[in-house]
């Protein structure tokens, strides 16, 4: 039986005025269609305790303009909306959906691939109702994979990109496992391994966080709704980006070379988000995003036949002696760096000795 696997790429594509308006003209009918859905279905709930199947074909007739724009975007986001009521009266934990807003929400939106409508040729990739756009394809797509759905974002900077999600045959064949590493989460360095090694991570944020002050304070400052503000604003957005980038490509470079050395990685199954809550390090957990980097060692782990193995956080990684099990309570508390072992005498150093017991 054969076993299909998706995988999205992420290309960057320079639409000419002409493209810019229709792009424009589909972020706001996606954006109309599904505020327009949400409200009558919550009207239509207030009054019948009923839920209400709306589909957007039901609203062409009166608003004629939404014909204009890809019928398969106004689709998609009938779905998204109806997977988001659905999820909240079946679980509690999901949330209301929201209304979206023209200044807050993400443009974007998805069409599908139907009969070649979605296709790259050329350097140009084909969209619905939108024809040839140019794109900058840096990398080849691999032979037997075929176009599912292409997401047309703009970024606050104003920039656009296609996230092409592809659907391949998966023959990953998993590989006997010889090689295993123990990363240890660390605040500063973003990790410290079992052999004792720290990435030079370089804290994008930290080093551009004095322009940003500056640049934003003078955002502040501006009159709402004038061009100059939203210029800045542009600014603004420009060195988020910049930072946003830089740490993501860190971060892809180091997970592919861990991910070449090693057969099976463990890390500690960690709430970033909590943490960045209770213990008020929440400039410094985005900086260093753990989070993305697990993300993208699993998967080029797992594209290679190799293990990332999450640890249980309740385990006491940095209170056990990695040589002789002993369990030191007074290693709780953060300020302790360095410690010897009661029991053996091991010096220890704290990040190390978890990443070993990891």
């Amino acid at each position: 039986m054969r076993k299909l696997a998706n995988k999205a790429y992420k290309f960057r594509i320079y639409p000419d005025t002409e493209h810019k308006i229709l792009f424009a003209r589909t972020f706001g009918c996606v954006r109309f269609i599904y505020n327009k859905m949400l409200e009558d279905k919550i009207n239509h709930y207030q009054q019948t305790k009923q839920k209400l199947n709306n589909t957007p074909a039901q609203y062409k007739e009166e608003f004629p303009w939404l014909r204009e724009v890809d019928s398969l975007a106004l689709s998609n986001t009938q779905m998204n909306l109806q997977k988001a009521y659905n999820n909240f009266f079946s679980n509690s934990k999901f949330r209301f959906p929201k209304f979206k807003s023209r200044r807050r929400s993400k443009n974007s939106y998805t069409t599908n691939h139907q009969n070649g409508s979605v296709r790259i040729e050329n350097g140009y990739i084909r969209l619905p109702k939108i024809e040839f756009v140019r794109i900058k394809q840096h990398r080849e797509i691999p032979e037997g994979y075929k176009i599912k759905s292409v997401t047309i974002s703009q970024s606050a900077s104003g920039k656009y990109d296609a996230s092409i999600l592809f659907e391949y045959e998966n023959q990953v064949q998993e590989q006997e496992l010889h090689n295993f590493l123990g990363l240890d989460f660390s605040m500063h360095e973003l990790y410290r391994d079992s052999n004792g090694n720290k990435p030079a991570y370089p804290r994008y944020y930290r080093q551009a966080e004095k322009k940003l002050k500056r640049e934003q304070r003078k955002l502040s400052l501006m009159q709402k709704d004038s061009a100059n503000r939203n210029k800045q604003r542009v600014k603004v957005a420009i060195l988020h980006e910049k930072v946003s980038n830089q740490r993501r490509d860190f971060l892809h470079k180091l997970s592919r070379k861990l991910a070449d050395t090693f057969d099976c990685i463990c890390i500690e199954n960690l709430n970033m988000q909590a943490m960045a809550q209770t213990l008020h390090f929440g400039k410094s957990v985005a900086d260093n995003g753990w989070g993305m980097f697990t993300e993208f060692l699993q998967y080029k782990l797992e594209e290679s036949g190799k293990k990332l193995v999450r640890v249980e956080k309740f385990f006491a990684s940095s209170q056990t002696c990695s040589c002789c099990g002993y369990r030191n309570k007074a290693v709780k508390d953060l300020s302790v760096r360095t410690w010897d072992c009661p029991e053996c005498g091991t010096h220890h150093d704290r990040d190390v000795n978890a990443a070993i017991n990891i």
